[in-house]
């Protein structure tokens, strides 16, 4: 018997539409561990989530991401409220960590493409703050769409849908958005999906002193307001976790109005 380590991957696909999603396992196969017939093999979980509302899909990251994640980097309509437009190798760089992360954890800044035709339109997801910031640590939710899918309500759409996760799923008591001051943009998608103003600007430290784009505005949700703005709304519907939730890898996911 050859020597292996055997991971599975639960793929985990969160349809907010309503319905049943079954869990869908994929294998990986990793650097070595002896075992013998009989013996029971050590399968450690993980779970990747996806998320699926009315016209979009949030999966993980595909090697064919790259060229239209680095076209969107590129863009200097996308990037105007950052410090400079990426470079390819910046780019995929970029990506290789969100990819692993998603890997590491079952979440992260996910792609985003249409359900029908299966399209890149860019990012969406959430992820731990700098340490630096000043209201670190959190978990920020963020957004970055191709300019030809502007317009569309798809970063709010997207956006509905991960923070339901991050609060459902991942029993997140907080989520925080920020941004420069002046993209109005973005902070209207802020508002949009329930985020409140927290009255208070802070300088980031990533960004050059001097540099316009040097303060920042921030936007705080809490869980409790977040359930408060779902009951108070016609939106999307919520997950119901049925069983224990150290047994869920193994169960399918509800969704229920």
């Amino acid at each position: 018997m050859k020597a292996k380590t055997i991971t599975m991957m639960l793929k985990r696909s969160v349809d907010l539409r309503g319905g049943e999603v079954k869990p869908i396992l994929s294998v990986r196969r990793f650097a070595t561990q002896r075992f013998h017939d009989r013996q029971p093999m050590s399968e450690p979980v993980v779970e990747t989530i996806e998320i699926v509302t009315d016209r979009l899909r949030l999966r993980q990251w595909r090697s064919a991401d790259r060229d239209p994640f680095a076209a969107l980097n590129a863009d200097p309509r996308v990037m105007e409220f950052f410090p400079a437009t990426l470079t390819q190798a910046e780019s995929d760089a970029m990506a290789d960590r969100c990819e692993r992360l998603i890997s590491e954890r079952g979440w992260g800044f996910w792609v985003v493409e249409t359900r029908t035709g299966q399209e890149f339109i860019g990012m969406v997801g959430l992820h731990p703050t700098a340490s630096e910031l000043p209201f670190s640590p959190a978990i920020e939710i963020s957004w970055r769409l191709a300019v030809q899918h502007w317009g569309r309500g798809y970063a709010t759409e997207a956006a509905q849908g991960a923070l339901r996760v991050g609060f459902t799923q991942l029993h997140m008591t907080e989520i925080v958005a920020f941004t420069a001051v002046g993209n109005t943009r973005s902070r209207t998608v802020m508002e949009r999906i329930g985020m409140h103003h927290a009255g208070e600007t802070f300088e980031h430290p990533r960004v050059l002193v001097g540099s316009v784009l040097r303060t920042h505005c921030l936007y705080r949700l809490t869980h409790g307001q977040w359930e408060a703005d779902v009951a108070h709304s016609s939106g999307v519907p919520g997950l119901k976790l049925s069983g224990d939730r150290s047994k869920q890898s193994a169960r399918t996911i509800s969704v229920t109005k």
